[in-house]
């Protein structure tokens, strides 16, 4: 009966509304095409760029995206992360090299590779981060992105959707930013619980100043994932200036002498190649990992990276693949007695039920987020701002299984340390240019990053202990009730502690002077022309909360910046 329901509402979503306009699917490539603009990656940054960048029709872009066409239905359906987040047709198959901080472990570190990208297969928390994260970049010899600069950007691209009247959000963008509007007894308990701890009160935590308890806001709409694709190419249909290309693999940039003249694409592993030629520039927005690789690739990195590699050097840019962080999330899970959870409801007749209510509109539980309810909070007494983020979901998953819910009544807590300390690094290993790098976030390589896991951990079980959830807890499933010491907790935090997916850093915008930095505050590659990146891989420090919003607050203001030149 489940599979009925779920092949009639995979049918039903299968509509061409959903597939974006002008997607050219190109077997060979054997005629030079040329454009003013050519993007690498239709991820967030891609596609918000070309539709600003064609938009006044004066120019022609050319959108090249690795992955294919986001025409499966469950990409459209908020819960269908659970079918897509994981598929190796629709997602990068990388892994985080093994390290201290992850036991020896890999982490499967999944990102998306379809048209909208990671937007199209992750979680829809829309998050902009704290005030004092742009004015720190500012402060780092970066003009023009303080706060106060780059909030016009973040307006410009929402479409608030509910709310307060505040003066500072936006409501004509083209991504519609929703509240929560399904509600559990679970959540409306775990904001209740953060409160008695001193975490609230709630208030719009996207107006610069992050604290307290509540429900997410996030890119769904009227019960669907509005991604960057849906959001910015659909807009873009009948464009004559704006190509966009799927199964597009970038393998190397074009030079002639130090200017980007082109990308080289090949439609496959071991299929046809071409180069799409870039009059004005070439704009990568391909994310922290597969930026700092095309890079490596076209001979742009670290001397002696290149080298070892057997990849000619071309220019020498110490920062190339430097400086990577993601969020360090660590989850624990309660099992739940008295009230079902999510586990309970996406099973058997009840997840039917879920699908009616869906299709007629009503709040369900295919259209929530993965996180359902947020918390900002100070790890310790005495810090300035929240320095935790944490994510609650009425349900649990089964450790280790991709999308597979446990098969009791769960709840979860999870957290991360927004600005961590560590380093780490992403580095080609193989000239083959399908080939995933070494990627090493160096999670919980500093001491003090140590410290506030422990203490994030203390402070979780507090949270789940509180007077207004107690009722719920039957027992502690992960960690275990009898984990105390500082030693136990950091050990449950390195044996299942993962990635947020929020890489970014690898590309670090700031001065010629900072040897670490690889773009300028107008974000062209330093000692190149022609030449740019604008995504993730850019942010100078890691701000605090979800990626996704500040990587298409760059991508507007480089849309700005190109339009200007």
């Amino acid at each position: 009966m489940v599979l009925l329901c779920e092949q009639s509402l995979a049918r039903w979503l299968y509509e061409p509304y959903w597939i974006p306009p002008r997607v050219v699917e190109r077997k060979r490539m054997n005629t030079p095409d040329t454009f003013d603009y050519v993007i690498v990656g239709a991820g967030a940054a891609g596609c918000l760029l070309a539709n600003r960048l064609s938009e006044n029709g004066r120019h022609s872009v050319c959108l090249l995206e690795s992955g294919p066409p986001d025409r499966n239905p469950f990409i459209h359906i908020p819960a269908g992360f659970i079918k897509v987040g994981y598929d190796p047709r629709y997602t990068w198959p990388f892994e985080t090299a093994p390290s201290w901080g992850t036991a020896g472990r890999r982490v499967t570190a999944r990102l998306g590779r379809t048209l909208g990208g990671s937007s199209a297969i992750n979680g829809f928390n829309y998050t902009r981060g704290a005030a004092s994260d742009y004015d720190g970049w500012a402060a780092l010899r970066n003009p023009g992105w303080s706060y106060d600069e780059v909030l016009p950007y973040f307006l410009r691209t929402e479409r608030r959707i509910g709310g307060d009247d505040a003066p500072h959000r936006g409501r004509e963008g083209l991504l519609p930013i929703t509240d929560c509007d399904w509600r559990h007894p679970l959540c409306e308990g775990f904001i209740r619980s953060a409160e008695s701890l001193g975490i609230g009160p709630a208030g719009d935590y996207n107006l610069g100043v992050q604290a307290g308890a509540g429900y997410y806001q996030r890119w769904i709409h009227r019960g669907r994932r509005v991604s960057a694709a849906t959001a910015f190419l659909k807009p873009a249909q009948g464009r004559a200036n704006l190509e966009v290309r799927t199964g597009a693999h970038a393998t190397s940039i074009v030079f002639s002498g130090r200017r980007a003249v082109g990308v080289q694409v090949r439609m496959q592993a071991g299929g046809a190649q071409g180069t799409v030629h870039a009059r004005r520039e070439v704009i990568l927005c391909a994310g922290a990992i597969n930026s700092p690789k095309l890079l490596q690739l076209s001979g742009v990195g670290p001397l002696e990276w290149l080298h070892s590699l057997g990849v000619k050097p071309l220019h020498a840019l110490e920062g190339v693949g430097r400086r990577l962080q993601d969020h360090f999330m660590v989850r624990s899970v309660v099992r739940v007695q008295g009230v079902p959870t999510i586990n309970n409801t996406a099973r058997g007749w009840r997840l039917c039920l879920e699908i009616g209510k869906w299709a007629l509109g009503r709040p369900s539980v295919l259209a929530i987020s993965p996180s359902v309810a947020y918390a900002f909070a100070a790890s310790r007494p005495g810090l300035p701002e929240a320095d935790l983020q944490f994510h609650f979901s009425p349900g649990s998953y089964a450790s280790g299984i991709a999308g597979r819910l446990d098969s009791f009544p769960g709840m979860t807590l999870g957290f991360y340390q927004m600005r961590p300390a560590s380093h780490g690094h992403v580095r080609v290993l193989s000239t083959d240019p399908f080939a995933p790098p070494e990627i090493q976030p160096s999670y919980m390589e500093r001491e003090e990053d140590r410290r506030v896991v422990i203490d994030g951990l203390r402070l979780t079980r507090r949270i789940l202990h509180a007077p207004a959830l107690l009722p719920y807890v039957e027992r502690d499933e992960a960690p275990p009730a009898h984990a105390m010491s500082d030693e136990d907790l950091l050990e449950y935090a390195r044996q299942r502690g993962g990635t947020a997916w929020h890489f970014m850093g690898t590309c670090r915008m700031g001065p010629a002077q900072d040897e670490s930095a690889v773009v300028d505050a107008q974000l062209r590659v330093h000692g190149l022309e022609g030449l740019r990146v604008a995504d993730a891989s850019v942010m100078p420090a890691m701000p605090s909360g979800n990626t996704g919003a500040p990587t298409m607050m760059i991508a507007e203001k480089a849309a700005d910046m190109l339009l200007q030149t």
